[in-house]
């Protein structure tokens, strides 16, 4: 079966899984099976992180379901080179313990991996979508409690939408501004 975004379910929950190992959340529910629940709040998937994979705009949405077939399949050597058990009704990569995820994803992501360029920017996009809501906009995401976000205490525009930061995010100035900087921080 196919979700509308072209994903099967096994796909879109070994993307899941993939960017719950990445950066963890709490489970949505009892049954959740893709999100491990090894962290409380949020993670990669609840800051849309499967969403900004799919998106256009950043050009892995093509190539999603070869990447969660490739992740299954490790899942599954993995699976014979440490003696489990698999469960034939979860995807292979979903049914590995949250420590084994971890354990596979830094095999694959380590230096030398000869797929190691595909798993980092799969990895990628999970940070991003929990660091800057990337596929949002950040008036959108701050307003509807993106995690990442919130979590890191960014804070939202003033009333009339324009960011003001009154004071210096290290607690003090790193640089005097350049005297041509405009009143609206453009350098002239």
């Amino acid at each position: 079966m196919q979700d509308s975004d072209g994903l099967t379910i096994d796909q879109l929950l070994t993307l899941e899984a993939y960017a719950d190992t990445i950066i963890p959340g709490e489970k949505r529910g009892p049954a959740d099976r893709a999100i491990a629940g090894a962290s409380t709040g949020g993670g990669a998937v609840a800051s849309g992180a499967v969403e900004l994979m799919l998106s256009p705009e950043g050009g892995l949405a093509g190539t999603l379901d070869s990447l969660a077939e490739g992740l299954n399949e490790h899942a599954r050597e993995y699976t014979t080179r440490s003696g489990f058990e698999p469960e034939p009704d979860v995807p292979p990569f979903v049914a590995l313990d949250f420590t084994d995820r971890i354990a596979l994803a830094q095999q694959l992501l380590a230096p030398g991996h000869p797929e190691q360029e595909l798993w980092v920017a799969l990895a990628m996009f999970s940070a991003m979508a929990w660091d800057t809501g990337a596929h949002l906009h950040t008036s959108d995401a701050l307003a509807a409690g993106h995690p990442g976000l919130t979590s890191m205490g960014f804070l939202p525009p003033e009333p009339d939408g324009v960011w003001r930061f009154p004071r210096f995010s290290y607690g003090r100035a790193l640089a005097a501004i350049h005297p041509r900087t405009t009143s609206r921080g453009d350098p002239h």
